[in-house]
């Protein structure tokens, strides 16, 4: 299985990584790691292929999943209840798995600096321009300036094209983030989904590590929506060790 460990100054009480599409059971379209129940896989292979994450990454439980809907909720996660429809998750607890799942939107993991509180959110453009990862803050007990994110795989720049409104939708919220769309020859724009949630971050006194990797431009590694329509699922996920 190819994990994604990420490169973070965090405390080694914190356990974190980040899926690709290898290692699973899942065929055609979701070939391999599918780990979305969602998206028309197996429900078996969808099981199988979390359970092999579970052993690879060493978890200490099912992670909570989250029923996404591309909002700015944000719940305390809570193991062993129907998944909440929420984009984020928070916990305090050792041994509670945080997990989102993306397929070309930017997932960002959280944790203090003394390890006793970690995140998981899932930013796609629009829960970032409607405040997922502030709300994400808002509800952690820990300040912004004690904490560590890791921005994982998503669309690049360079392959993320959006129409004015994703443009304005951001505009509207803070005119600074003008300078993360470059017009393109099509009339249209580039979204830098990255640079959008790294500066919203920043600007909040969080330290912001990761943002490299292009889910569309790399379908050996990378499920993206944008890229096949049908497809799979990966995971970022973030826990407290126990």
């Amino acid at each position: 299985m190819d994990l994604i460990v990420p490169e973070w100054e965090v405390p080694p009480g914190v356990g974190a990584v980040s899926t690709t599409r290898a290692g699973g059971v899942s065929k055609g379209v979701h070939a391999s790691l599918n780990l979305g129940s969602h998206v028309g896989d197996e429900p078996a292979a969808v099981e199988e292929n979390r359970r092999r994450l579970r052993n690879a990454a060493a978890l200490p439980g099912e992670p909570v999943w989250l029923a996404q809907v591309h909002g700015t909720e944000v719940v305390d996660a809570v193991p062993g209840v129907a998944p909440p429809r929420a984009d984020a998750a928070v916990s305090a607890r050792p041994g509670v798995v945080c997990a989102v799942l993306s397929a070309d939107c930017l997932p960002v993991l959280l944790a203090s600096r003394q390890g006793d509180e970690v995140a998981a959110a899932h930013a796609g453009w629009r829960g970032l321009a409607a405040g997922i990862l502030e709300a994400t803050l808002a509800a952690m007990k820990t300040p912004p300036g004690e904490l560590a994110a890791w921005l994982g795989p998503a669309i690049s720049r360079a392959a993320f094209e959006v129409g004015d409104e994703v443009r304005e939708a951001f505009r509207a919220g803070n005119p600074e983030d003008a300078a993360f769309f470059s017009a393109n020859d099509r009339g249209r724009w580039q979204a830098d989904l990255a640079g959008l949630a790294r500066r919203r971050l920043e600007s909040a006194g969080v330290t912001v590590y990761g943002g490299g990797s292009c889910t569309f431009t790399d379908p050996a590694r990378f499920f993206s929506y944008r890229r096949d329509g049908e497809t799979g699922r990966m995971a970022s996920l973030v826990w407290i060790r126990g």
